[in-house]
Order: structure tokens, then sequence, then C-alpha cells
């Protein structure tokens, strides 16, 4: 359990995109024999879409989305009022549902979600996000398996939260295009004339992964040198290049 979150970790801090998240907490989900989870962060401002992410399979994500029953969903819902953890049955047997909500929650089941444990996350910027581990196991099982985990999946909402609403920011898009932390700070070093052996040993990583953020950036961005990426970076609004 250590190595497994110790390396969900390390995944989370070099992600780079909604991909990299969701692999990375997949990863140490199955590693807990969790099924499924879904990370939902709605955007602040009118009219912004929401993130998910999440392992649902692809036509229910995109249903939900469609949909917007992110607006009408019970445990969206009750995750906005509360700060503690619950359980909840898509049968309704945790939740009180209106007839919209039944509805979205038996159609939930046709796609595997029966039940799931639902974390809150309320964080000091006033963004709300919530992280659900959900099964079509019967509830007895799912369950032991959450109070066997629960202390360990909340400190994993909180340090996914704080990458995931980072990353996905504004911030590190450079012309549509997400970059990791270790990718903008090889690129500007970079700029400033430094090699790759000479960048490892400012950020304290090894040459070989120091040239591969530096030219995994540049082959994002599109360009042949790392000192064109690193104009484009500089030229971002809001500029990355501090």
């Amino acid at each position: 359990m250590q190595d497994a979150f110790h390396r969900f970790v390390e995944q989370i801090a070099d992600s780079a995109d909604a991909t990299d998240l969701r692999n990375a907490l997949g990863e140490i989900a199955s590693s807990l024999d969790l099924p499924s989870f879904a990370y939902l962060f709605p955007s602040p401002g009118k009219g912004r879409k929401v993130r998910l992410i999440s392992t649902y399979p692809q036509s229910w994500k995109s249903h939900y989305l469609h949909s917007r029953y992110e607006k009408i969903d019970p445990v969206i819902h009750q995750a906005r009022g509360g700060r503690e953890p619950f359980n909840w049955d898509a049968h309704g047997a945790d939740l009180e549902l209106s007839t919209q909500q039944r509805q979205l929650m038996d159609e939930a089941t046709q796609f595997g979600i029966h039940c799931g444990f639902t974390i809150p996350i309320h964080d000091s910027t006033g963004t709300f996000a919530a992280l659900t581990f959900a099964s079509d196991e019967r509830r007895p099982l799912f369950f032991r398996l959450i109070d066997r985990y629960d202390r360990v999946l909340q400190l994993i909402a909180i340090l996914f939260h704080l990458h995931a609403s980072r990353k996905l920011a504004d911030g590190r898009i450079v012309d549509g295009v997400a970059l990791s932390r270790r990718e903008i700070e090889c690129l500007k070093w970079a700029a400033r004339g430094k090699t790759a052996w000479e960048i490892g040993r400012i950020l304290g990583i090894s040459r070989h992964t120091a040239a591969y953020h530096r030219d995994n950036a540049r082959k994002k961005l599109g360009v042949k040198t790392a000192i064109q990426a690193a104009i484009r970076l500089a030229l971002s609004k809001p500029s990355l290049f501090t």
C-alpha cells in the first residue's frame, strides 16, 4: 500500500493533463480493488463547462455531461451541502430522490453504477469538487473495502484535487496545450541556456528525466527547439515565464 501511494504522489506531481491524472488515480484505485471513480470539478463562472475525470463508461460520461446532470445529481447535491464523506446507493436507500433524480440514478445502474462512496472537497479558495469511488458489486463487499481504506481515500482525494484543480486551470495551458510543472520548469531553464545535465542538477532530477520533460514540452507545442517552446511559454497569457 505504501509503495502504491508513493507512486501515486509521483504520478500526479508529474501529470500534464486529465489523461495523466486519470491514469494515476486509476492505478491506485485498482490496487485497492476499487473498480471505478469519478472526479467532478464544476468550473466557476457562467457558461463554463464541468470537468469530469472518470473511469465510468464513455457513453455514460457523455450522456451525463450532455444532459447537465450535475445540476440535479443527488450525490453532488449532498456533497455540496456538507464536508463529510458518505456512502450512497443508486437504488435510493441512502438518498431522497425527486422524479428526475430517480431517473438519473436508474440510468446510472444501467452502466454498472450501483453504489458509491463520495468525498466532498471544499477548499480554501471556495472551490467545490467531489471524488466518488463506485462499484457494481453488492454493497457489503464494496463497503467493507471503503471502511478499510476510508482515511487513505480521503487523503488521496485531497491530493488529487490539489493537483487537478491547478493543472486543469487555464494557467497551465499554453496555446491550448497542457504542460506539467516539470515541463515548464525545464523549459524555463533551457531558455537560460542550461543543458539537460545542468537542469537536472538544479531541479534534483536526472539528466535523462530533465531531457525527457524538456523535449516532451517541445513536442506538445509542435516546435523544433526548446528555445521556440520557451518563447511560446513566455508569450502565454497569463505568462508562465516568471
